[in-house]
Formats: C-alpha cells, structure tokens, sequence
C-alpha cells in the first residue's frame, strides 16, 4: 500500500508479523533503480517474501525471519538523516516539508540495536520457525525525527509544513502517505527478552556524528535544489 502498487485497504497499525503481506512488487521502478545504486544484489526479482516461506518451510534447518525496520546510523548505505544534516550544515534558515512528508511515520531502529536482535535471535532456540518484528518502542513522524536532530545539532532555523501541491517535487514523498508504516516489535521482546541496549539519544548523538564524518560519495544535487525550495518559501 505504501508504494501505491498493492491493491485493497490500509492495513491497520500498528503492523504485526501476522499483518496482510503484499502482493504486488516490493517497489516501484524508480526505487528499485536507486536501490540497485547502493545494493549491487539486489536485482529486478528483488523480493522477500519467497525467501521467508523458503527459509520457514525448511524443517531440516529450522530458520527464523527477522523483519528490520529502516535501519539509520554508522554503516546505514541509504544515509537516511544525511539530506537534513547538509541543509543544517549548510546553514539554510528554513527546512520544508511537504505535510504528507512531515506526518507520514515509519519504524525505525539503531545499526547497533538491530544487529542486538539479530544475534539474539540467532544464539536463542526458542526463536526457531518464528517471524519477529524489530523496531524500536516508538515510531516518531519524520518531522518530530527533524526537530530532534536539530535539537542535537543545535540548528536555529525553522521547518515549515507546506502542502504537498505547493511544495518542491523532490521533497514530496512518493506513494501512499495515508499508509504509515509502524510495525510492533511486541513478539520479540515478550518472546526472546529483546531491549535496546542504545538509548535513544544516545543513539541520534552517534547517527549525527557518523553522517557528519561519513558523507555519501557521490552526493545527488537533485536532492539539494534550494533554488525551488526558496521560491516556495518566498510564494508563502
């Protein structure tokens, strides 16, 4: 639902490991481009739902299916929170949002904290033939995730919430906004005794500072064009 490819309703939040599956692609051609840019295996069959059933339906090797949330801090390939630090860095006075943008909320997880869950369910038996969930507790909106890296940062400036019709194309976010995707990570907590073993600030201090020191290479002007972020600030 969320990449407008999968017919039917909005799946109910929070998402849990029994939710409706997809049934259409994973993504749509211009996400799977830019992934194939990052991830040199992921191909036009990408798909993770013939490898779960494959891994379950092993009864010689019992698996376990470990559905990650998006993944941010030192070693995340997307830099997901690098676009907001450079236009902090670059000191523009106003950040915008397209308002599907700024209250669509997804889960998300620490690199150190996710790689917790993974260990922890591979060395736990109990975890065998199991789907877990990994998310943190909480699942702020992008622009409550804004203002707390600027918190971090120090950042003086000012987001502004336009409307999607009237905000620049490559700050609206693609798809099905009304389509959040916040999973519940009840099951393995309850299950296994996962916790975080990062807080959450502590989390954001290191994320910032690994962005900072570890830009992307190359960086995508398209991402970066002030001259229509201005113009939309000036028709407000």
């Amino acid at each position: 639902m969320l990449h407008r490819l999968d017919p039917g309703r909005l799946e109910p939040l929070p998402l849990t490991e029994e939710s409706r599956l997809r049934t259409g692609p994973v993504y749509p051609a211009a996400s799977l481009t830019l992934l194939r840019s990052v991830f040199a295996w992921v191909d036009e069959e990408y798909d993770k739902i013939p490898v779960e059933r494959a891994i379950l339906g092993e009864s010689d090797l019992p698996g376990t299916v470990l559905r990650l949330p998006m993944v941010y801090g030192p070693g995340d390939p997307l830099h997901r929170f690098f676009p907001l630090l450079k236009r902090i860095d670059d000191g523009r006075p106003a950040i915008l949002f397209s308002e599907s943008m700024a209250r669509w909320r997804g889960s998300k997880g620490y690199s150190e904290n996710v790689a917790a869950a993974i260990a922890l369910a591979a060395m736990d038996a109990r975890a065998a033939g199991r789907v877990y969930n990994v998310a943190a507790p909480e699942a702020p909106s992008e622009r409550e995730w804004a203002e707390r890296v600027a918190a971090e940062t120090g950042w003086r400036g000012r987001f502004v919430v336009l409307p999607d019709d009237e905000t620049p194309a490559h700050l609206v976010l693609p798809g099905n906004p009304e389509q959040h995707w916040v999973a519940s990570s009840r099951r393995i907590r309850d299950e296994l005794g996962y916790r975080e073993s990062v807080p959450s600030a502590e989390a954001l201090r290191r994320t910032v500072a690994w962005e900072r020191s570890h830009p992307p290479a190359p960086i995508d002007p398209r991402q970066f064009d002030y001259a229509a972020e201005d113009a939309a600030l000036a028709a407000r």
